[in-house]
């Protein structure tokens, strides 16, 4: 049997196992990657960027990676080049000022990129919604 290329199904695959609005996945990478853990007796939240960025040059590396996953999303999500920006530089801050022993640490813990990017492309996603709800 062969595959033939203009099958529609190859063409156009069907959206199966996800929604194209789902947005389930990068939120939880948020929140495991930003927001997951508490620090007892206080409010102050961080996740796994936080304590993987301790380790000297490829915990920042593999977090950086992680996050690019989120721009990943939003990209197969239709969003929009200019948002994709704004999402590759707060990636970018986050893993450059990241890098820098101690400080970064710090800002990993106040900056969460992920957290921020997730948020950006919601919003987007719920203008579009609205827009395309007819009156």
């Amino acid at each position: 049997m062969t595959t033939r290329y203009d099958d529609p199904e190859i063409l156009e695959p069907r959206r199966g196992w996800r929604d194209h609005t789902d947005t389930s996945d990068i939120e939880q990478l948020a929140d495991w990657l930003d927001t997951k853990f508490v620090i007892p007796g206080t409010n102050w939240r961080f996740g796994l960027d936080s304590i993987i960025g301790l380790v000297p040059g490829i915990g920042d590396l593999a977090t950086t990676f992680m996050g690019a996953y989120i721009i990943v999303r939003a990209r197969e999500l239709g969003a929009p080049g200019h948002l994709q920006l704004a999402m590759v530089g707060n990636l970018v801050v986050d893993s450059l000022v990241g890098a820098v022993p101690l400080v970064g640490d710090v800002f990993d813990f106040a900056f969460r990129s992920n957290a921020k990017n997730v948020r950006l492309l919601k919003r987007h996603l719920d203008k579009r919604a609205l827009r395309n709800v007819s009156p």
